[in-house]
């Protein structure tokens, strides 16, 4: 009794497989509920990665897979806690006695439980074992007590298990699990499940939060790496995690993000549109393609990548020996973000809202230059950090920033996961924007209607 495809359309589910041997129907079951609408995330326990391993799902959910209780996603976020704010339901699938019991007693061992303790969205869980395990008064006692926390179980059936034995254990039918989480997400409005507070009060971004919707935002990240020869480069140490942190809250406010990233350790998140720009020219060639007068209308310019400062005036074609040693004349690379400040300011018709431009400043040991660098960019917001701080320099997931503007005091923040420093950023940058719409009688929206694909 198959509903017609679509009912869980636009919804955000995490699938949370711990290590039964029905765990490989999890990838079918993740296939089912895609075909109903549903954007999957997997979540998955240390034992269930034995069973299934995590390239599978990764490429068919197109989400990395969360299966290390302790680890932190590319933007700073911690996975499980992610999961949590930003899915609608969660459903464990298979469900063994073992996580049963870790979840009736609240032991967040596991990024499928500790997901399902912060959680406050549907959860439905489907157990599969050996019949004799399923019928122990523990795992029934464990069971009555889901219950109790208003989870959906989803009876196992009785057949030929695992082991050769006939019993109640055999994982429901697949259909079935998509039914019931239909049922539990009806009714629901989408997108429901970004609820909970971070410290200071401040609310978790997620689907719920849609104060970007509309706005077209354009982004910076990572290095760059200026050509040797084939084989060499001059670079920096910058690996994306900021701008690419920036992307991921933009994008969970509504906004449609184009991303231009340069050279970088982390991935894009899913649903920006991403140009690549290795070299400072590429980076130079997209943002002109990008930005007015050759490109689209955008609302807000955040330039997080660290772009090189010089570049070999000569890169050699062929692959340079090391006998004769290496001397290197340099260029200075263009100042990126003045020359698009000026440029797009200066592209503006008459009367209309001018973007919100914001730059990234890595110093080291003192900020005596901000103030100038502030004024001779041509910016809005200037965020400076001291790159040889611990915790606060290039490839941690952590941040301490300063932000400079041209008309409010600076304001120290303290060191934050880059996630939470990208969100107070961009509270201050839809601030700016609330402003200038006020002043200019001009819709903070107005303009930002184009595609993120525009420029492919």
């Amino acid at each position: 009794m198959t509903e017609p495809a679509g009912r869980m359309k636009d919804r955000r589910v995490a699938l949370g497989i711990t290590g039964s041997i029905a765990a490989y129907k999890a990838i079918e079951l993740m296939r089912m509920f895609q075909n109903e609408g549903a954007d999957v995330r997997v979540l998955m326990t240390t034992s269930a990665v034995e069973f299934v391993g995590t390239l599978t799902l990764e490429t068919l959910s197109h989400h990395p897979v969360d299966s290390d209780v302790l680890a932190l996603q590319g933007d700073g976020r911690i996975g499980h806690i992610a999961a949590a704010h930003d899915v609608e339901a969660i459903v464990v699938a298979p469900a063994t006695a073992h996580w049963l019991g870790a979840m009736a007693n609240g032991l967040a061992g596991d990024t499928v439980t500790a997901a399902c303790l912060a959680a406050s969205v549907p959860v439905i869980v489907a157990p599969a074992m050996d019949g004799g395990m399923y019928a122990h008064p523990a795992t029934q006692a464990n069971v009555a007590r889901l219950k109790e926390f208003g989870y959906r179980i989803v009876e196992p059936e009785s057949g030929v298990l695992a082991s050769g034995l006939v019993g109640q254990g055999r994982l429901a039918a697949l259909g079935s699990i998509v039914d019931a989480t239909v049922a539990a997400l009806n009714g629901l409005p989408a997108a429901t499940a970004a609820g909970g507070t971070r410290a200071g009060g401040r609310t978790v971004p997620g689907p719920t939060r849609t104060d970007m919707a509309g706005l077209r935002v354009v982004i910076t990240a990572g290095g760059t790496a200026e050509p040797i020869d084939p084989v060499r480069f001059i670079g920096n140490r910058s690996t994306g995690k900021m701008g690419v942190a920036v992307a991921g809250n933009a994008l969970d406010r509504g906004a449609a993000v184009t991303l231009i990233m340069g050279n970088a350790s982390v991935e894009p998140p899913a649903g920006a549109h991403v140009v690549r720009a290795e070299t400072a020219a590429e980076m130079q060639a997209a943002l002109r393609a990008l930005t007015p007068p050759a490109g689209p209308r955008f609302d807000v310019l955040i330039m997080a990548a660290a772009v090189a400062d010089f570049r070999p005036r000569s890169p050699s074609t062929t692959k340079l020996g090391r006998s004769a040693g290496l001397t290197l004349e340099m260029d200075a690379t263009p100042d990126l973000l003045a020359e698009t400040s000026e440029r797009v300011r200066a592209s503006l018709p008459a009367g209309s809202r001018r973007p919100i431009l914001v730059g990234f400043a890595a110093e080291t040991g003192t900020f005596e230059r901000v103030v100038k660098k502030l004024e001779s960019k041509g910016v809005d917001l200037l965020v400076a950090n001291d790159v040889a701080e611990p915790g606060s320099g290039f490839g941690t997931d952590t941040d301490r920033v300063t932000i400079y503007s041209t008309d409010m005091p600076l304001e120290e923040l303290p060191l934050l996961p880059k996630y939470e420093v990208a969100e107070l950023l961009l509270d201050r940058v839809l601030i700016r924007l609330e402003n200038a719409a006020a002043k200019s009688d001009i819709p903070a929206d107005a303009g930002a209607h184009q595609p993120a694909e525009v420029g492919q």
